[in-house]
């Protein structure tokens, strides 16, 4: 009997199968873009993050600013605008990021997905957390967008809110 099992451990540990693997999951995010009517439009700058019950930031997930070229810097002039991500992790950040960092996005919906293989998702403890959108438009205003949820999820799990003038819809799904 040892030997049957010490024979399955050794195969399970051969495969290169790890602890954070069994809590495997994925997240996905979609935020929608609204279109706008407005005489002057710029296209909003928009940053997606985790963060923790203690508002620690636990994961950046995504930050959208105007990038004319990976070596010009002038696109970050603005991202101060993004408040609470500034605030939160912003401005201890050196960007562009690679796999963080892309330029604004038009109107419609944006999916980003991760699974817990993925750098950004890595580190993330079982724990509650909250995922926050936020998007800031030069002559237009300013929206944050908050869920909560539970990580690693038991179920398929999916929550939306909507935002009234910066942000459509946010949808959040979590798969086990």
């Amino acid at each position: 009997m040892r030997t049957l099992l010490t024979a399955s451990l050794l195969a399970i540990l051969g495969t290169g199968i790890t602890l954070q693997e069994s809590f495997a999951g994925e997240l996905e995010v979609t935020v929608e873009i609204p279109r706008l009517r407005v005489s002057e439009y710029h296209r909003p700058y928009v940053a997606v993050w985790i963060q923790d019950e203690n508002n620690r930031v636990a994961a950046n997930l995504a930050v959208w600013y105007q990038l004319k070229h990976p070596t010009d810097q002038s696109g970050t002039k603005w991202l101060p605008d993004l408040r609470q991500w500034w605030r939160r992790t912003g401005r201890g950040l050196e960007l562009p990021i690679d796999g963080l960092s892309g330029a604004t996005k038009p109107a419609g919906e944006h999916k980003l997905s991760f699974s817990t293989s993925d750098k950004q998702l890595a580190d993330l403890k079982p724990g509650k957390y909250t995922l926050l959108v936020e998007a800031s438009r030069e002559v237009g205003g300013r929206e944050l967008l908050e869920i909560e949820f539970t990580w690693p999820a038991q179920k398929k799990q999916n929550f939306r809110v909507s935002g009234k003038e910066e942000l459509g819809t946010i949808n959040l799904t979590i798969q086990p």
